[in-house]
């Protein structure tokens, strides 16, 4: 009988695959020893294998280029990086190697462009699209930029008041974009995005609000669905209706000359993952290169904002189970030494699921478990592999630890969780590691951030100020209230 965890694996799946591999009855992610990480730096350990940033952009940018050449398509292709789904430094450095673009998100987003030109890592003919909802400091940032001569900054419209606010505030001349306002599968809760403006307001708001104005020179349309890119009839038709509203603008408006498709490029959860990238690109291409040949139109320029496909799958997170708690006869809960809602906030928030691994002890039998985590919250757990309605690890032995891996990691979790800020019952964030490859391919570690401290945590919640306990520094009076 094959009872062992190598041998689920290997009849549940294709494995080996590309990124795993097994050498010594340990795993190996990309070549990294992941054993010899862990006795390297301990754990919870959170990583970020650089390479794969620069590897998946790469892809991307070598599918569009060879759809373009077989549809003899006349537009250009500019990868945009989402720069929300991680603002690390280190991913952006990686992500820039590659002549890429950027994608904001609100108006800090703008402080780290204007430090990545004053470093030279971001030029002035490098794309700066400008989504979200705007007001105030974020208009100021945006107009800031445009006004000290980043002509390629282009603002997306998101509502009707943008474009006074912004024209009040830039100088001189300025590109925009508008976002069309799609419309959401029926299973939302909503029925239209709340992000844009919708198709059939998008001409008039053009002739009425951008046409008369001298200002401004509309550049590009942007579309995305919040469910992603996905080979869905709702996908499709939802495309088709942007390129007749694209089609529409482009007869009035002749500077219009590119089209943003967003992101939303799916990355791996589970080793049973499929999705055909290279068609869904090859049939976009084709998609909009017949509308606009059909309708007589110059085909646009084609924008994408990759951002969980730029990161995702660079990151992991590595655990030790600690202990098993049997609480009944079929429920073993495997406690591990940090948190699910702190580390990985998308499996508790949205039930996102994560590749799942054991690190060590392939050769020992298997059991199925619960994971838990060390919060007192009823939520933190962690109960099943996307294929797989449970989880099964080699069995708990008190003798011999068990290091967990989820994979996959790289996007939203350090953001959404509160980097350096506090985390719940102060389950202090994990130790996270930086890892390169030379030129001749050698591997490279380094520490980006030591795992949180009591001090850091009192100082974020007062206990460490020096300020008297007793009064307000900065005080004022507030009014007295009137009786009358």
């Amino acid at each position: 009988m094959k009872t062992k965890y190598i041998d689920l694996i290997e009849q549940t799946y294709d494995f080996p695959q590309e990124e795993f591999q097994l050498q010594d009855n340990k795993l190996q992610f990309h070549g990294i020893d992941l054993n010899a990480l862990i006795q390297q730096y301990g754990t919870p350990l959170k990583f970020t294998y650089l390479p794969k940033i620069s590897e998946n952009i790469q892809r991307a940018k070598n599918w569009f280029a060879s759809a373009m050449k077989k549809h003899n398509y006349k537009g250009k292709y500019h990868y945009c990086y989402c720069t929300k789904s991680s603002h690390f430094e280190h991913v952006l450095n990686e992500a820039l190697k590659n002549n890429i673009h950027i994608e904001t998100s609100s108006a800090f987003d703008i402080n780290i462009v204007e430090h990545l030109k004053n470093t030279g890592k971001l030029t002035k003919d490098t794309f700066v699209i400008c989504n979200g909802f705007k007001r105030d400091q974020y208009v100021k940032n945006i107009a800031r930029l445009v006004n000290n001569g980043h002509k390629n900054c282009i603002p997306i419209i998101d509502n009707y008041e943008e474009i006074d606010l912004l024209g009040e505030e830039i100088e001189g001349n300025f590109k925009v974009g508008i976002r069309i306002a799609s419309e959401e599968e029926p299973k939302f809760e909503f029925y239209t995005s709340r992000l844009g403006i919708g198709y059939k307001n998008i001409v008039p708001f053009y002739n009425q609000s951008i046409k008369t104005n001298p200002k401004v020179e509309l550049k590009m349309l942007h579309f995305f669905i919040n469910t992603g890119i996905r080979d869905t009839a709702y996908y499709w038709n939802e495309l088709l209706k942007c390129l007749k509203v694209y089609i529409s603008l482009k007869k009035v408006c002749p500077t219009l000359d590119s089209l943003n498709i967003g992101g939303g490029f799916p990355i791996k959860n589970s080793l049973a993952f499929e999705y055909d990238y290279e068609y869904m690109v090859d049939e976009i291409i084709h998609q909009i290169g017949q509308a606009c040949d059909e309708a007589g139109v110059d085909v646009p320029n084609i924008f994408t904002e990759f951002g969980s496909f730029t990161v995702g799958e660079s990151g992991g997170t590595i655990y030790e189970v600690l202990y098993q708690k049997q609480q009944k006869k079929k429920e073993k809960w495997n406690m591990i030494n940090s948190s699910f809602i702190t580390t990985m906030p998308d499996s508790w928030a949205i039930s996102k699921r994560f590749i799942t691994l054991a690190i060590n002890r392939w050769n020992d039998e298997y059991e199925r478990v619960l994971l838990g985590g060390l919060t007192c919250d009823s939520d933190d757990y962690y109960n099943s592999e996307q294929h797989m309605n449970a989880i099964y690890m080699p069995k708990y032995r008190k003798d011999k630890p068990l290091y967990i891996g989820f994979f996959n990691t790289g996007a939203y979790q350090e953001t959404i969780g509160g980097f350096g800020g506090l985390q719940h019952c102060l389950i202090p964030h994990p130790k996270h590691i930086l890892i390169n490859r030379d030129e001749e391919g050698v591997l490279h570690t380094s520490v980006f951030a030591e795992q949180q401290t009591a001090d850091q945590f009192l100082s974020i919640l007062g206990y460490n100020s020096k300020k008297p306990s007793n009064t307000l520094i900065d005080s004022k009076k507030l009014p007295v209230p009137s009786n009358n």
